[in-house]
């Protein structure tokens, strides 16, 4: 089980590529995080997977046959959650009981809890998954292993063996000490007179002994009502002076009973149930993305399992997909108009020049296809009732430029370096993503160098869209799609309807002035409707 994993299906190494900071930041992944889970070292876990690109279809379709079992069955991925305690469990106490500076019997005592736990999680991650027909490759070799394990000759053994170690040092409820002190009443030595099967309480030798020092107690204000904690000054045994004397008093006293722990645990030395932990992030992240995905769909959003493609295709087609922050926002409680969308790539269609009226949706759609790719690529359900995806083999975006990153370059200088950064590390599989780029500058000079940067993206053939407010750079896809051109430029608008956002988009020559006469007309300030106002207004006067 060392190289068995719930992400790469065996015979496959990871070769992931990390997705860079600005694209995390520009399609809100950490905000996204955030909603899923409110724990910040399970963020964390969850982020750096998010991080790793994986590009091979195989590796891809395995994360999604996992992930869709442990979506199909709610109560295995609440037996699930209820392992992930135990097994963060094991992480922990297997860093403790290889500590040289523990007393021996507490090294046992650790690795006999440590078993204990192994012996439970295999145990009900057996019986969890028993009662489901998983389907994926992954969790059929995870129950394969699971179940060899109950059934082989040892393991019931293992389990009596715990049992009875268990009941034997669970008898041991409290130790008598004997503490010397020197003339200044401070302690100088320090020993264990007996070992008790019975918690002390206050009767019998207890109470005897506060009796005598009644007197003793007013003296120096003894409270003989209640007992009192020890508070170490140290972590371990060998920091803290009294502990190691006492844990070794301990060893020294209950001989007997270190000898007999270590007789039986050397059977067990094999055992290694720390492996058992490197579960943890996968696991960890199929539920939180099962648990999300089925809240959303509850909301009466689609989500839906992505097809995967291979990657010699830049295909990607997609049925009513929508930006998954807005589906946040429903179940936040907010009253969120979600409006869903066709989209595909195509050779034809493979780097798109999106134009529309500020406010009409082109970021929220931008960001919307990088979401669609990250969470497909690692298997979870996607915010679209049907998706064919051709992998990428990393996300690049261009967003609009932080005010803090421009003081040395100036805004032009900044974008110009992160444009000039995409193209050294973007491929023809790469997904690249452009918001506004150039609008720092004049329009003619964004016009000159933008009209540039389109004719290169062509050339490198890397699914692209380019939202900008240049409209004449898709109403001349002739000037785009230079010869040798590995994809074709296309027109992507959003649209309007008498006057108001549509958010929808559509493949379509770019609207320009037509949204402009929308606009006028609406609000009343064409020529014509103006010379009808003006009559108007003239005839009031004159009647007035």
């Amino acid at each position: 089980m060392e190289n068995f994993s719930l992400l790469y299906p065996e015979g496959k190494a990871p070769s992931f590529r990390t997705l860079p900071n600005e694209t995390c930041n520009d399609l809100s992944l950490d905000k996204i995080l955030d909603y899923i889970t409110e724990n910040d070292s399970e963020k964390k876990i969850m982020k750096n997977m998010m991080m790793r690109i994986e590009s091979d279809p195989d590796v891809i379709r395995y994360r999604c046959d996992v992930f869709e079992d442990i979506f199909r069955f709610p109560d295995l991925r609440d037996k699930m959650k209820d392992m992930l305690e135990q097994l963060d469990f094991l992480k922990n106490i297997g860093k403790t009981f290889k500590d040289d500076s523990v007393a021996p019997i507490w090294q046992l005592i650790n690795r006999l809890k440590e078993l204990e736990a192994y012996a439970d999680c295999i145990t009900g991650i057996q019986q969890a998954l028993k009662k489901c027909s998983v389907r994926s490759a992954g969790l059929k070799k995870l129950e394969k292993y699971v179940l060899s394990v109950c059934e082989s000759s040892g393991f019931e053994q293992l389990k009596t063996d715990i049992q009875s170690l268990l009941t034997e040092t669970s008898r041991i409820q409290s130790i008598t000490l004997g503490v010397n002190l020197d003339e200044m009443l401070c302690p100088v030595e320090v020993g264990i007179l007996s070992i008790n099967e019975d918690k002390f309480d206050h009767s019998g030798i207890l109470d005897n002994f506060l009796g005598f020092c009644a007197k003793l107690s007013e003296l120096i204000n003894i409270n003989s009502g209640s007992m009192t904690k020890i508070h170490t000054s140290g972590s371990t045994a060998e920091e803290d002076p009294l502990m190691k004397n006492l844990s070794r008093a301990v060893t020294d006293m209950l001989g007997a009973t270190v000898k007999h722990m270590k007789t039986k645990l050397a059977r067990y030395v094999n055992i290694s149930a720390y492996s058992l932990t490197k579960f943890i992030p996968e696991l960890l992240f199929y539920i939180r993305w099962a648990d999300f995905c089925n809240r959303v769909m509850r909301a009466g959003l689609p989500m839906s399992r992505p097809e995967i493609l291979h990657n010699n295709s830049c295909t990607v087609y997609s049925e009513d997909m929508y930006n998954i922050k807005l589906a946040m926002g429903i179940l936040s409680g907010k009253n969120t108009d979600v409006v869903t969308n066709n989209f595909e790539f195509t050779k034809e269609h493979g780097v798109y020049i999106m134009t529309g009226p500020n406010r009409g949706g082109k970021t929220t759609f931008t960001q919307a296809v990088g979401i669609l790719f990250l969470m497909a690529q690692h298997g979870i359900y996607v915010p679209a009732r049907r998706l064919e995806l051709s992998p990428c083999d990393n996300i690049f975006t261009h967003f609009p430029a932080d005010e803090n990153k421009t003081v040395d370059l100036g805004r032009l200088g900044e974008e110009s370096k992160r444009i000039n950064y995409i193209f050294s590390e973007a491929t023809d599989q790469s997904l690249l993503l452009f918001n506004e780029p150039l609008a720092s500058t004049s329009f003619s000079e964004g016009l000159y160098i933008a009209k540039d940067v389109l004719q290169a993206l062509c050339i490198l053939g890397a699914r692209t869209i380019f939202n900008t407010h240049m409209h004449e750079l898709a109403m001349n896809l002739d000037t785009i799609n230079v010869p040798g051109g590995k994809l074709k430029a296309a027109s992507l608008i959003t649209d309007v309807y008498k006057g108001q956002r549509s958010y929808k988009v559509s493949v379509a020559p770019p609207m320009g002035i037509s949204y402009a006469r929308d606009i006028a007309e609406k609000y009343g300030v064409t020529l014509d409707q103006l010379k009808q106002t003006m009559y108007r207004s003239c005839f009031i006067q004159k009647t007035a």
